[in-house]
């Protein structure tokens, strides 16, 4: 099981994960693999991990992410696994932030 957090630190209970479907049974704690190693042995049957490019970053803040030629999206839910921060977004986009600000944006549906 991952962390959820929400702006004040992590959250007590139990999120409403039918937002982010399966991605999180993909992740272990227990499993010392980062996140995308992790979903790509885990998801072989959807397709792995396999990161696009392009992705652009436009506030570090809200983590408001751009892909060319279409509309910016917000995350609908935030997690922590270890050191790295999982940002779910709309139709099965994944954002993993690693300690030193870099990322790699899939989708994984």
């Amino acid at each position: 099981m991952i962390t959820f957090y929400d702006n004040h630190g992590p959250i007590p209970y139990a999120p409403d994960l039918s937002l982010v479907g399966y991605l999180p049974s993909f992740l272990d704690e227990r499993d010392p693999d980062p996140a995308a190693k992790q979903i790509d042995k885990n998801y072989q049957h959807g397709g792995g991990w396999h990161p696009q490019k392009g992705w652009e970053l436009l506030d570090a803040e809200w983590m408001v992410m751009k892909y060319p030629g279409d509309p910016a999206v917000q995350p609908i839910a935030v997690a922590k696994l270890r050191d790295e921060r999982l940002y779910f977004y709309p139709h099965q986009y994944l954002c993993i932030i690693q300690p030193d600000r870099s990322f790699e944006m899939a989708r994984v549906d």
